[in-house]
């Protein structure tokens, strides 16, 4: 599938915010996005150690569980890659969970697939965005916007939200 590097790992937290200020405060990073929610709680944190957009991501986890993955990113050289894996997932019965699509937030082209182990993977073309400015201002994102879905007005898919490993119970 023409995989170049691993690109970043989405994390599902208790709660992002608190999380995200751990890897921020104690570990260096500095974020990049973030989604605030219309009650003022973060739900979710871009976080970066270089020059790259984004490195490590906390998503609120709707569960309120802890230490469960969102999904594992591998970057790809161009977003003809991801068409091509799509088509090869296909080919190999592989489950699609939503793409080829784009990304509002950070605006990565990507397709999410799930391995045999029920893992989310993002395959994903994130075009190198860079952040060379020390007085970046951190992007955020209001619940309306987000309700908009992804780029090009694609909804985001309910499993986005509930599906994480280990898995967790419905209902």
């Amino acid at each position: 599938m023409s995989v170049r590097r691993l690109d970043h790992v989405n994390f599902l937290a208790a709660e992002a915010t608190t999380a995200g200020a751990f890897v921020r405060d104690v570990l260096g990073a500095r974020v990049t996005e973030q989604i605030m929610l219309d009650s003022g709680r973060i739900s979710a944190q871009w976080l970066h150690f270089a020059d790259k957009s984004y490195d490590l991501v906390y998503t609120d986890d709707w569960s309120g569980a802890s230490g469960r993955l969102h999904h594992l990113a591998f970057a790809t050289n161009t977003r003809e890659d991801i068409l091509r894996a799509a088509d090869l997932c296909l080919d190999s019965g592989v489950f699609i969970e939503t793409g080829p699509h784009k990304h509002a937030i950070q605006q990565i082209f990507f397709l999410y697939v799930y391995e045999p182990g029920g893992n989310r993977v993002e395959l994903c073309n994130p075009l190198t965005r860079l952040i060379l400015a020390p007085d970046w201002r951190t992007i955020t994102w209001t619940e309306a916007e987000r309700a908009k879905g992804q780029a090009w007005g694609l909804k985001t898919i309910a499993s986005f939200h509930t599906h994480g490993t280990p898995p967790i119970a419905l209902g």
